[in-house]
């Protein structure tokens, strides 16, 4: 969102920002003039505003992106600005001055408003360019099955606004298929077309090796004002779906890394830890109530502690309520709990169908250990094994672990007697490495609520 747009954008977001604390006042305070609406909050909130936007993206051009992970950009941002804002209030002694049910009030509505603004200006621009207008005109050059996915990708969403002119064959572009079927060829035809028939966008898909022809485009548009991108066919060698970043100051695609871009991990951890801060403030009295039941039901500590492998095999101490009588095991051997496993006790049981003897887990993920949602931890004895007989078990460590996950909301949990429940909870746990997003950890969290906490699998 170039310029003077990215201009009105910004005055636009602190003009909802300052409209929402004066309405969260008038609905705050029967009396008006009575209100203590705080003019330095509102202030700190608006420049932290305009700082953190940006970092999110979201003065960004969306075109032919999600508009649920917008949303859930935005509202993570929104987020972020008012913690912010909330204790920088605090180191100078003001949060005294500040009504929580105004401040509630402001967040909610503000939130609202910037969310219900930018719905509505997608969802006008998506209709525009579904009616044929706002459209950018696209030239692909390629051939194979990766450009027909691309070609298909965009005749199958026309609201995102690209709309196919023509379609070059890259081989031709090189001079080595002669003869046609239809479609242009060689260089010249394509720079030609472009400057006759106001082209606006040329999209290179094509595998990797094709460097050549790739120079050739790039070399034959370097004097006009056309965007040229590549879109690399990478998924017969890549582990993950690959983006471009920067790296040492060069361009570099990910083949086997972490899916998630560090900015996106940095929001992952602000989310998992003010959430763990909460989920152990709110929940406090029940992990009492538990962790007395637990003591009551048989000899041994309250806490059960192991060790377990997070981001980049890091070794760290997992803790659960105890759901077991203490036992000694040989060295180097975990035993699964099974059906009828004697060793669980009756409150033991209870918690472990629940799921809360998972709750001492927010400990975890308040030290940065663990995540909220990620794929699942394993014993360590049972990591060398399956690592040698799970294709991509490795990877699941390329994140933190967390409490729940794709996997487990999906009914892979509990016992893995057999190497085919692995291998679905494995797939699973990939699938979510490869697609993950705010939006998808909020879908886990809610259905870990509502369907993940009993299990029938779960001993």
């Amino acid at each position: 969102m170039p310029g003077l747009q990215g201009l009105i954008a910004r005055l636009v977001d602190v003009a909802l920002i300052v409209a929402g604390a004066m309405l969260a006042a008038h609905v705050r305070y029967e009396d008006f003039g009575q209100n203590r609406l705080d003019a330095a909050f509102i202030t700190f909130s608006a420049a932290f505003a305009l700082a953190t936007f940006p970092v999110f993206g979201l003065y960004d051009s969306w075109r032919g992106r999600s508009m649920v992970s917008l949303v859930g950009k935005l509202a993570l941002a929104w987020i972020v600005v008012q913690l912010c804002g909330l204790a920088l209030m605090f180191c100078v002694h003001r949060t005294d001055f500040i009504s929580r049910l105004w401040f509630a009030y402001w967040t909610g509505i503000t939130g609202s408003a910037l969310i219900a603004l930018r719905v509505t200006t997608y969802s006008v621009l998506r209709e525009v360019r579904q009616a044929g207008m706002n459209l950018r005109h696209v030239v692909v050059v390629g051939h194979g099955k990766h450009c027909e996915d691309v070609l298909r990708k965009i005749n199958a969403s026309p609201s995102d606004g690209f709309l196919i002119s023509e379609v070059f064959d890259s081989r031709r572009i090189c001079g080595s298929v002669e003869g046609g079927d239809g479609q242009q060829d060689d260089l010249n035809a394509l720079l030609q077309y472009v400057r006759a028939n106001d082209v606006q966008e040329v999209w290179l898909a094509m595998p990797l090796t094709e460097e050549s022809i790739i120079l050739r485009v790039v070399n034959g548009f370097r004097n006009e004002l056309v965007n040229v991108r590549f879109i690399p066919d990478v998924q017969s060698v890549a582990l993950f779906d690959s983006g471009m970043i920067d790296l040492i100051g060069a361009p570099a695609i990910n083949l086997m890394a972490s899916p998630l871009p560090p900015h996106a991990l940095v929001k992952k951890d602000i989310f998992d830890r003010v959430f763990a801060a909460v989920a152990l403030l709110a929940l406090a009295p029940a992990m009492i109530v538990i962790a007395v039941a637990v003591k009551l039901s048989s000899r041994g500590p309250v806490f059960f502690k192991q060790y377990r492998k997070g981001a980049d095999g890091r070794v760290f101490q997992i803790y659960k309520f105890r759901s077991m009588r203490s036992h000694m095991e040989k060295a180097g051997v975990v035993t699964q709990a099974t059906k009828g496993d004697p060793r669980v006790t009756s409150v033991g049981r209870f918690l472990r169908r629940t799921s809360l003897d998972e709750l001492p887990q927010f400990i975890n993920v308040l030290r940065g250990e663990m995540s909220v949602v990620g794929p699942r931890p394993h014993a360590i004895e049972h990591d060398e094994i399956y690592q040698e007989v799970v294709n991509g078990y490795i990877h699941r460590y390329r994140i933190k672990p967390g409490i729940t996950g794709w996997a487990q909301v999906n009914g892979f949990r509990g016992e893995t007697d057999r190497l085919e429940k692995m291998e679905k909870r494995v797939e699973h746990d990939l699938y979510y490495l490869r697609n993950w997003s705010f939006v998808l950890d909020m879908r886990i969290v809610l259905a870990t609520v509502a369907k993940g906490l009993v299990g029938s699998n779960v001993y």
